[in-house]
């Protein structure tokens, strides 16, 4: 797996988590096989709708529209955030923050498959894909979505123990996600090392110029956890 195509999101928990963006070749797959599918479905409700005479025709007008609008948005919002053909290759729809996709991002990603589909076969979808490390398309740029590997990679660990601290001052969104993000690393970068990069995040853990490396460090740690929700030790 090549670090360079991972994408980085953030859960409002503040934990970072790695995403694999699924390129070219296994979107184009993955809708070969939904267009099989769909192009089934239309076969048998043709079937069916031979039978019906005259209404036949508006029938199947109606089951066209409902399957080229409707069969990916159905799919994307259940469970596994992915038509047949995604969840095949092991992909899924997501929202830029590694959450399940929104309604209205899943109405607006595929409405757009239109503009996608421009000035034939996809050739917009496909050159936006090839031009961006995230490949997202046309309709992913404008729902605020991604096509991604189901399979997430965690970049931090499980947080070394240490008693829930309230920090010293209000965190931005991007300090909270620092900090879990250093603490999460404690396990796999020498005692040195975390300490050092503890000293960075000073005025945050409220101690004073004096105070051991190791206080700062675990007084740093409780701050994590504290921003993680864990609250019980300070009751």
């Amino acid at each position: 797996m090549a670090l360079d195509t991972l994408y980085q999101a953030e859960t409002p928990e503040g934990i970072a988590l790695a995403l694999r963006p699924a390129g070219l070749v296994a979107r184009a797959q993955a809708w070969a096989i939904d267009f099989g599918i769909r192009l089934g479905l239309f076969f048998v409700i043709s079937l069916v709708a031979g039978i019906a005479g005259g209404l036949g025709a508006a029938f199947l007008l109606i089951a066209y529209f409902l399957l080229e609008w409707f069969y990916p948005v159905v799919f994307e919002l259940g469970r596994g955030g992915a038509t047949p053909g995604k969840q095949a290759l092991g992909l899924q729809v997501v929202m830029d923050s590694g959450l399940p996709v929104t309604v209205a991002a899943s109405v607006v990603r595929n409405l757009l498959r239109a503009a996608d589909f421009l000035p034939f076969l996809y050739a917009a979808g496909a050159m936006a894909l090839l031009l961006r490390h995230d490949f997202k398309r046309l309709g992913d740029l404008a729902a605020g979505t991604l096509v991604v590997y189901r399979e997430t990679v965690r970049l931090h660990g499980a947080l070394p123990e240490a008693p829930p601290v309230a920090p010293a001052r209000l965190l931005s969104g991007a300090e909270q996600a620092a900090i879990v993000a250093w603490a999460g690393r404690g396990t796999r970068l020498t005692p040195e090392r975390f300490e050092e990069l503890a000293q960075l995040a000073r005025p945050v853990a409220g101690l004073p110029a004096g105070a051991r490396g190791a206080d700062l460090t675990r007084r740093l740690l409780g701050v994590a956890h504290w921003v993680l929700g864990h609250r019980e030790a300070q009751r």
